[in-house]
């Protein structure tokens, strides 16, 4: 029994299909299901039902996948453990971002870190919320930046910052004028939301209880919520004349200038907003890298946010 099998066993689990697991490793499909097969023969166990249409997990397997992957996080608490005996800033720490973060706060927090801890090369990875979880679970990589609407993860979470949002609409809008929105006038407009997956999407759902209920009762009410890919692509048909959005205040400088047809507007106070939090393993012993990237991120100014200096929490 190798190390290499009980990756290879976990990620079959994770994707139920022998075909993307090994892709996931890297490895070609009859590599891992001879790996697999081998491991089987082994343990005199069967670990996999394998069937035309699918995959399914033995109850033997699932206590085999858990143990899997209980060992799999010793042994890379093995490497953290020696790394931290040298310097934790020296190796490599794979961050992964979600998709309504990243544009608007990598590239200052890379020029920020390397001021600040140059030794520490830095992987990125941008994704959605629940991919990232799942990564941070299988230990593909070692923190995520994210939007606090996690629960019960078992994973350690910080405070980094709160951000407000902010409503978009195009310059001929009849709100152009207007000081400030009220959240519930949301529901009388054609909104744009970001695509299903993305948890950017559920917050301004939630900002707003009858727009949510449209969009739970009646999936051609929120049609005039079309869907777009990215936040970009949503403020060209913003400009278009094609509805209204609502943006993250970190978002503004890079979606919008002089020359753009949005006019920015800010909510009623005390505005919707996120709290913006870094994730990590429990097991993740490389602490000081850990708050390395928390206090870069902290002085990294964001249009529309407010640093949070908070204690890690088990959430």
């Amino acid at each position: 029994m190798t190390l290499t099998e009980l990756k290879y066993v976990i990620a079959v689990a994770r994707m139920r299909h022998f075909g993307r697991a090994a892709e996931s490793c890297f490895v070609s499909q009859p590599s891992l299901s001879v790996a697999i097969r081998k491991l089987e023969e082994e343990l005199g166990v069967t670990i996999f039902e394998r069937r035309t249409s699918d995959i399914s997990i033995t109850p033997i397997g699932q206590q085999i996948v858990e143990q899997a992957q209980r060992v799999l996080d010793e042994s890379r608490r093995i490497i953290d453990i020696a790394q931290n005996g040298h310097d934790p800033l020296a190796a490599p720490l794979r961050l992964g971002v979600i998709l309504t973060i990243a544009p608007y706060l990598l590239p200052n927090l890379l020029t920020e870190l390397s001021d600040s801890c140059s030794q520490m090369p830095l992987y990125l990875e941008e994704s959605f919320t629940d991919e990232l979880l799942e990564k941070l679970r299988s230990g593909q990589i070692d923190a995520a930046i994210m939007a606090d609407t996690i629960h019960g993860t078992g994973m350690m979470t910080q405070a980094l910052y709160q951000e407000e949002f902010v409503v978009a609409v195009p310059s001929h809008h009849p709100w152009v004028n207007r000081n400030f929105v009220n959240a519930d006038e949301l529901k009388d407009q054609t909104m744009l939301l970001l695509g299903s997956g993305h948890c950017f999407r559920d917050q301004i759902l939630g900002i707003c209880p009858d727009l949510n209920r449209r969009a739970k009762s009646d999936r051609s009410e929120v049609q005039h919520t079309v869907e777009g890919s990215s936040l970009l692509t949503i403020c060209h048909m913003v400009a278009q004349g094609l509805g209204i959005t609502v943006l993250p205040a970190s978002a503004v400088p890079y979606l919008t200038g002089p020359s753009s047809r949005l006019k920015i507007l800010p909510f009623k106070q005390p505005a919707p907003s996120r709290r913006v939090i870094l994730v990590w393993r429990k097991s993740y012993t490389r602490e000081a890298a850990i708050q390395a990237i928390a206090a870069a991120v902290r002085k990294v100014v964001l249009n529309g946010c407010v640093p949070l200096n908070e204690a890690p929490v088990l959430n």
